[in-house]
């Protein structure tokens, strides 16, 4: 019985051990702060309301993604998401729509369109990108950019970030699920 509680015992301390590190992790991608370096910045989707409307989320995203548009202004932009079930437009259409009326000329915004994942996110733009390009810039919220930037990785770019604050509301849920994701692109590579 012992040896049974002191397993289950070390199995708690290194799940918890786990769960500080990758929560370091999340923080830690957050120094490689862009620039305006790179030519491409990709703007990861996320949840859209009924009507076209962005969710706190991703009008968060948006809000950076304009702030940085603006102060690098030889930068395009690659926005990003496909069409929910439960939504009346893809998130990359809600996303272009955004950023030209907050002033970002329409011939800087391309659009991927098909993705549902961030993995694919990632993937489908790749393929939008010229073959020379080496490095992104990934705008998302805070808790999210570890993982776009292991995933960018993976598809054999390097990525700065501009992260856009998480709701309060969403935020705890949004880290603790993270986690569980970050170790999946480690281990799976998606």
């Amino acid at each position: 019985m012992k040896r049974i509680i002191f397993a289950l015992l070390f199995i708690l301390i290194i799940l918890v051990l786990i769960f500080y590190w990758l929560d370091h992790e999340m923080n830690a991608v957050l120094k490689n702060e862009a620039d305006g370096s790179n030519e491409y910045v990709v703007i990861l989707g996320a949840k859209v309301k009924p009507g076209g409307i962005p969710s706190q989320s991703l009008k968060n995203r948006l809000d950076a993604a304009v702030d940085y548009l603006k102060r690098y202004p030889t930068v395009k932009a690659i926005v990003t998401g496909g069409q929910g079930a439960d939504e009346d437009c893809t998130e990359a259409s809600v996303m272009a729509d955004y950023l030209i009326k907050h002033g970002v000329a329409e011939n800087r915004i391309s659009l991927e369109d098909q993705s549902t994942t961030t993995y694919e996110n990632l993937l489908f733009t790749k393929k939008l990108l010229p073959d020379n390009t080496a490095s992104i810039t990934i705008i998302s919220n805070d808790f999210h950019l570890k993982r776009a930037s292991i995933l960018a990785r993976k598809l054999g770019l390097k990525a700065d970030v501009v992260a856009a604050p998480t709701p309060k509301v969403i935020n705890t849920k949004s880290r603790i699920r993270e986690r569980l994701a970050i170790i999946k692109a480690y281990t799976r590579g998606q």
